[in-house]
């Protein structure tokens, strides 16, 4: 995630011409956004949703269960419709997650005094509830970016896409200036 958060997506950035982009982001996606925001003042917002922080059981436990299901049903033909070859897409992320090394991945310290305002936050015990709480550090800035976060256990694929939207547009409307 650190190569995306740090190599790729600053030079699709650049090449799209986006100066002070608001990034949105889900699982790891939400978490190549942590990062890549708290390595560059230019991130205007966030807007993530169950990002990862650090390795969780029940995640590595979900992606386990996703490895089998992989393996045993016709969810290599459901992904292939999204992408042109399911079977190394899905092999390049369950891999890396359920590998015995990826258990120590912490971003914690990345992130430790940067992105502290979040809107849209929920009480939460798992991984975004904990990131929240490090990431107070005296002697760092405050806050570096807006953030609009929803733990993981609030995951927006639960709700109604017009809901998450919606939240979404506001939240960005109001870094834009408006109500």
């Amino acid at each position: 995630m650190h190569v995306e958060a740090l190599e790729v997506l600053p030079e699709l950035l650049g090449r799209l011409g986006i100066g002070e982009p608001v990034l949105v982001g889900h699982s790891d996606g939400g978490s190549i956004a942590l990062i890549h925001a708290a390595m560059n003042r230019s991130v205007r917002g966030l807007v993530v949703m169950a990002p990862h922080v650090f390795v969780e059981d029940i995640s590595v436990k979900s992606i386990a269960e996703a490895k089998t299901a992989f393996e045993s049903t016709d969810l290599a033909q459901k992904l292939g419709r999204y992408h042109a070859d399911a079977a190394k897409t899905f092999r390049g992320w369950n891999d890396v997650w359920l590998h015995p090394d990826f258990r120590s991945w912490n971003i914690e310290e990345v992130l430790r005094g940067y992105i502290v305002r979040c809107s849209r936050s929920r009480a939460s015990t798992t991984n975004t509830g904990r990131w929240r709480s490090s990431t107070r550090s005296p002697g760092r800035p405050a806050v570096r970016s807006s953030c609009c976060a929803w733990p993981t256990a609030a995951i927006p694929a639960a709700r109604p896409a017009a809901v998450v939207l919606e939240a979404m547009v506001s939240f960005i409307d109001r870094l834009e200036g408006g109500s």
